[in-house]
Parts: C-alpha cells; structure tokens; sequence
C-alpha cells in the first residue's frame, strides 16, 4: 500500500507545475496592464507604476515571474494583492467558508443521493423509482441560479424557515440553505448514477451466488450490491467537490456568502493577476489532494484495482 501511495503522489508533482504553469500563463498573458487599471481614469505618476510593477515582479521575464511565484508557495508566500493584502489573508478569511459550505453540500447530496438512488435501483419500475427519476430531471434541466432564487424565496420569505441572505461570519445554520440549492444538481447525478449501478451489480453472478446460499437480503444489500455500486459514485462525488469548490460563484452570489466565489470574482474584474493564480493555484492543490485519497478509497472499496496498479 505505501508503494501505491508513493507512486500516487509522484503522478500529483507534474501535474501540480503543469497546472500552476498554464494557469500563471493565462492570467499574466492577458492583454492590457494591471498596474494601470488600478487607476481607472486618474492619470499614474511613472515613478509610481515603476516602483509598483518591481514590486509585484512585473518587470521580469515571464519564466522568472513563475519561478518566484513557485519559490513563493514552497515557502507558504502566496503573493500580495493589489490592494496590499496578503492573499494569504484572504484565503484564510474566505477558503473556510466556501469549504463549509462545500462540505455541507457534499454531505446531502451523497447522503440523500446514495439512499434515493439505492432504494430506486432496488424498486425499478415502481411509482419511487419513476418520481425519483422525473424529480432528478428537472433538477439536471434548472440552472442553478433559478433553483437559487425559488429557494430563497420559498424557504427564507414565504415560510421563514431560512435566512434570504447569510449573515456576518457565516454561521452554519446560514449556509444550509444555499448548500441544499448547491448540492441540487449534484444529488440528482447521483440519483441516477447510483441507481443504474445497482441495477447493473444486482443482476452479476456473485450476486445471485450469494442469494442462492441463503443470505439475507439485509446482508446482500449492503455488503454485495451498495459496496460494489459506490465505485463510480465515489468518483462523481471526488471531482465534484472541486466543482463544489470552484462553481459555488453563483449561490455565493445570490446568498451573499463571503466566500471564495464572489472573492475569485471580484479579483478577476480588478485584474488581480496574484489574487486569482493564488486561489485557482489552491483549489488545483485541494484537487489533487481529493484524488489521491479517492484512489485510496478505491483501494479499499476494491482490492483488485490497488493489485493492478
């Protein structure tokens, strides 16, 4: 096993600097200066642009701009925005919450997801197996932003069970609403995905062995057909917290969460260059973070696949 996570974790390294390097690459490349939008109309003292562009290293080449930037992050140095704010300060204050917030949404979907999805692989063709697929699918056919709007206005206005908007700190109770919204789309995948693989593991050999030894059905379920069926779920449900992470831009925006979507999108309005590699340069770490411990899970849920690799 340790030789299987050595080898996991030499894969992460070129992917990391490939990433970190395309990612720097597209931000600075964009046209325009930064140094000069900080000032909108107002016209910059030369001597001021001079001393801002050495500042943020915008005076070297491209490679050694990187090269810092990489220097930088070994030593937990994430560069400076350009209002003079740490990144790391921002990260700290916004990364928290976007995590709570992925994590709560995280929480329901796969919970709530893998039950629907099991119970109506089970009953296929049945009245919950039929409403579980028609609620999936206008789920998968709403954008979120209109899910987003119903829900508050349901929930927070109407009924007063939720607050419209998430206040100050953002305290857990505030974030359950807009992670339910957040988790929507994602609950219905995995309705459906968890429902054709329990179909699919229900009719294999070692499943009807396993029936015609006299087992229960309490035994089967869990330990044969939901075990084998959770592979592909535990896939959707790894990459789908970066998605998490990075795609909560418009339920931020609409809960007004002080996380890293509205912050992300602020910077890249500013022209942050710093602000937005740093924060796309974390989520790219968390990534691969994520990945690694799924194939660790698939080790465990599968011990073919750890002797393969």
């Amino acid at each position: 096993m340790a030789g299987y996570i050595f080898r996991r974790v030499l894969q992460a390294i070129p992917v990391f600097f490939g990433t970190t390097f395309l990612i720097y690459f597209m931000v600075f490349a964009m046209p325009g200066d930064p140094i000069v939008a900080l000032f909108g109309d107002k016209t910059p003292n030369p001597a001021v642009i001079e001393q801002l562009r050495q500042q943020y290293h915008l005076d070297q080449p491209f490679i050694v701009q990187y090269f810092l930037y990489i220097g930088g992050i070994f030593r937990g140095d994430f560069g400076t925005s350009f209002s003079g704010e740490p990144v790391t300060q921002i990260l700290a204050r916004t990364f928290p919450v976007t995590i709570r917030l992925a994590v709560l949404a995280l929480i329901f979907q796969s919970v709530a997801g893998i039950a629907v999805g099991l119970v109506s692989g089970l009953r296929k063709g049945k009245l919950f197996d039929s409403s579980a697929l028609v609620v999936s699918l206008i789920l998968i056919s709403l954008p979120i932003f209109v899910i987003a709007y119903v829900a508050q206005f349901v929930f927070g206005v109407q009924l007063g069970w939720a607050r419209t908007t998430v206040g100050p700190g953002a305290p857990l109770q505030d974030l359950i609403l807009p992670a339910i919204v957040l988790a929507s789309v994602s609950f219905a995948q995995i309705v459906r995905l968890t429902r054709s693989s329990v179909i699919e593991t229900s009719g294999l050999d070692f499943v009807r062995t396993a029936y015609s030894k006299g087992l229960s059905r309490k035994r089967i379920v869990p330990v044969h057909i939901l075990r084998n069926s959770l592979i592909p779920v535990v896939t959707y449900l790894a990459t789908d917290f970066g998605v998490l992470l990075v795609g909560a831009t418009v339920t931020e925006g609409i809960f007004n969460v002080p996380g890293v979507g509205n912050t992300l999108y602020q910077a890249i309005i500013r022209g942050e260059g710093p602000t937005v590699v740093s924060f796309v340069t974390v989520m790219v770490l968390l990534y691969l973070v994520v990945n690694l411990v799924v194939d660790l899970l698939y080790g465990l849920l599968d011990p073919r696949i750890r002797l393969v690799k």
